[in-house]
């Protein structure tokens, strides 16, 4: 289940990428951080947690 603040955070993300000029593809990374390597362990063990 997707968290409601998400998209705040993903929001804030965005504002300070632009501010550090952080490129496209690191603010892509920033903000799939958490589903690409902290949910992906809790979607390989079967969405136990």
């Amino acid at each position: 289940m997707q968290s409601f603040s998400k998209p705040i955070i993903d929001e804030i993300d965005e504002l300070l990428a632009k501010h550090y000029g952080v490129t496209e593809e690191e603010l892509d990374f920033i903000i799939n951080y958490d589903i690409k390597y902290r949910m992906g362990d809790k979607l390989n063990e079967g969405g136990v947690g």
